[in-house]
């Protein structure tokens, strides 16, 4: 880069200079968020083949532990279209999944629990050298692995989480060069707070009938 460009042109620089794969990675991980916003079993697929890729592309970029929360998110992805589906296979189903909330308690032991094994994990990868920002590395995939978990059961505060994580991401992708995939975190971030909006209305629906 010249060092006369301004930050915007170097990071215009930087995105077309990012491989086709992570672009595509990118597009089908937007149309997740944007799918599961308005609860679409659709959302699963395209979460499937987004973090199949990223799992090859984080590994590469020697994140050993972005690469290992994305293989996980393959497997989520799977288990997310079986819970979000298996209502739908059977005829006259009465109750099927809906968004749900959860107590002050609950989200006192999950931070509690996320920060306590971020630690742990951050400070075992900070023993190898070859681990950039250990500590960032862990606390994303730690709290991303829980997070999804609370998404796949529609629970309401999951979009929450997903402001901190996906801005802690963003600075982790910020100092690794994963530029396309910075602009995909901020599409996640505006997402999340419709996200939120989307399935709050959908929550509060029958209260209001």
């Amino acid at each position: 880069m010249l060092a006369n460009e301004s930050w915007t042109e170097q990071l215009f620089n930087a995105l077309l200079a990012q491989s086709g794969w992570e672009w595509l990675a990118a597009s089908l991980g937007i149309a997740y968020v944007i799918l599961a916003a308005k609860e679409s079993v659709w959302c699963w697929p395209a979460a499937f083949i987004s973090t199949l890729i990223y799992t090859v592309l984080f590994w590469e970029g020697q994140l050993p532990m972005q690469a290992l929360l994305n293989a996980y998110y393959i497997g989520v992805a799977v288990y997310g279209y079986w819970v979000w589906t298996k209502t739908h296979a059977i005829q006259n189903q009465e109750k099927s999944l809906t968004v749900s909330r959860r107590p002050l308690n609950f989200h006192l032991i999950f931070i509690s629990a996320g920060i306590s094994i971020s630690l742990a994990l951050g400070y075992a990868l900070s023993l190898s050298p070859d681990n950039r920002l250990p500590y960032l590395d862990a606390s994303v995939t730690v709290f991303a692995v829980m997070n999804t978990l609370l998404m796949a059961h529609k629970v309401l505060e999951n979009w929450l989480y997903w402001l901190v994580i996906n801005t802690a991401a963003i600075a982790l992708y910020w100092q690794t060069g994963f530029f396309v995939t910075i602009a995909m975190f901020v599409v996640y971030w505006v997402l999340a707070v419709y996200g939120y909006w989307q399935w709050r209305q959908t929550y509060l629906l029958p209260k209001a009938s």
